[in-house]
């Protein structure tokens, strides 16, 4: 299986490995390639996979990634593994670039502003969001008021810029990811159907050579 591992890792672990590979990121990467190479499915299906995971990345869906790569992977009829595979290009290095863009994108566009004088700050707004949420749950049950002045701001101030300011630079990604795994796969699935080729025959030679030397008539003796 692609995701399984040999070994369970304890959960302090995990989130180790979740800020710094073992290995660094770079074997993470060499990983990833490597696993991208060897899926059995057509270059350009492989690349429409990518493409779909890398595009979600840039959706402030978090927890939704992976329903989402599968998703937009299928409507693209591109692989599913590699859309996946894909996600992990959001990662605690890279989430801050894209969140920085998508929301800088986001507001530019639809011509509002981050309110930096409000006493609440860029996570605390996340907090506030999830906050209302949980307390707004509970008001259901009991005689308090909602309130959802905090869900609100984070709505106009984050969550809706994140949204449209990620397509374009999503899109622009996509496209980069997709045209660089395309002939990466198209060269490795190229070269490794060489060599399946080259041992075929090899193999071919090997067993005429074997049954020739086995109907070679034996010397007659006088």
């Amino acid at each position: 299986m692609v995701f399984k591992r040999r070994e369970k890792l304890k959960p302090l672990e995990w989130l180790a490995q979740v800020f710094w590979p073992r290995g660094g990121w770079s074997r993470a990467v060499r990983y990833l390639r490597h696993r991208l190479h060897r899926l059995p499915d057509t270059p350009h299906k492989i690349a429409r996979g990518v493409f779909a995971g890398v595009f979600v990345v840039f959706t402030p869906l978090f927890g939704l990634h992976f329903l989402l790569a599968f998703l937009l992977a299928k409507l693209m009829r591109g692989n599913v593994i590699a859309a996946l595979l894909a996600t992990f290009v959001g990662n605690p290095l890279t989430y801050v670039p894209i969140g920085v863009i998508s929301m800088t994108s986001g507001h530019f566009i639809l011509g509002t502003e981050f309110d930096h004088h409000h006493d609440r700050s860029f996570v605390g707004k996340f907090f506030d969001a999830a906050d209302d949420l949980w307390s707004n749950f509970f008001a259901l049950f009991t005689d308090r008021d909602a309130n959802w002045d905090g869900l609100i701001r984070f709505f106009h101030e984050v969550f809706l810029p994140y949204a449209v300011g990620g397509i374009i630079p999503g899109i622009m990604a996509g496209l980069a990811a997709y045209y660089l795994i395309l002939p990466m796969v198209a060269a490795y699935q190229h070269r490794r159907r060489g060599k399946l080729k080259a041992k075929l025959e090899e193999l071919r030679r090997k067993k005429a050579a074997q049954k020739k030397s086995a109907v070679k008539p034996s010397p007659t003796h006088e």
